[in-house]
């Protein structure tokens, strides 16, 4: 009988969790391909504010994205943002969602927890999907936007990374693209369930890299404006 993994600390800075990993056929590179798209999932009022009822101070996050983004628009990339609001009728919600995340009856369209963060200064040319679910790509078009575009590789960006990041980079995966997850541009509201997520997403479905290196890479991609 196969010996049961020793308890490990979830943790990209656990090398011997990465090498257990490795030993058991996970955590491969795929690196880039060559046509990238921003992914930028729920950066708004009910995530980002420390004083709503899921909000946290993700204004690293923020900071790093803000970055991000600056390379990605110089660079004539699509970029895509979501958010999850749903009528005051919650019919879109369902009996089975609405009592597992009551918090689901808070985001409502047009209020300030459906709002995106100023800063990202979203553009006319940037869509911002509505999404019903946790992944972008379930219940939305964004698959079609990014089949139009002919992108391979999604950057996914924002939070939180144990629900909608992780959600979305694994339908990515599951659909064949590239996905990269810049470590400093993803938060949770929780530092351990941040820490352990992003070690399986990365040993899962995506390569998660320090944001630094993402920026090189995008800096040097041929600009794709006009």
């Amino acid at each position: 009988m196969t010996e049961l993994a020793p308890k490990y600390e979830h943790s990209l800075d656990n090398a011997e969790l990465r090498e257990f990993y490795a030993g058991a056929g996970f955590a491969g590179r795929v690196g880039w391909g060559e046509r990238p798209a921003v992914l930028v999932i729920d950066m708004a009022g009910a995530w980002t504010n420390p004083g709503a009822q899921i909000g946290t101070d993700l204004s690293a996050v923020e900071s790093s994205i803000v970055d991000l983004l600056a390379v990605a628009r110089a660079k004539g990339l699509p970029i895509i943002f979501t958010t999850m609001a749903w009528d005051p009728s919650f019919a879109e919600i369902g009996e089975v969602v609405r009592r597992k995340t009551p918090h689901s009856e808070k985001m409502l369209i047009g209020s300030e927890n459906v709002a995106l963060r100023p800063s990202l200064e979203r553009r006319a040319d940037e869509p911002l999907v509505n999404k019903p679910r946790a992944s972008a790509f379930f219940g939305t078009n964004v698959e079609a936007m990014l089949t139009s575009a002919k992108v391979d590789t999604t950057i996914v960006v924002g939070c939180s990374t144990s629900g909608c990041i992780r959600a979305t980079a694994e339908s990515a995966f599951n659909r064949g693209y590239h996905v990269i997850v810049p470590a400093e541009a993803v938060g949770d509201r929780s530092a351990s369930a941040h820490a352990a997520n992003l070690f399986d997403i990365d040993a899962r479905y995506a390569d998660v890299e320090p944001l630094q290196d993402v920026l090189r890479t995008l800096s040097a991609l041929p600009d794709r404006k006009g």
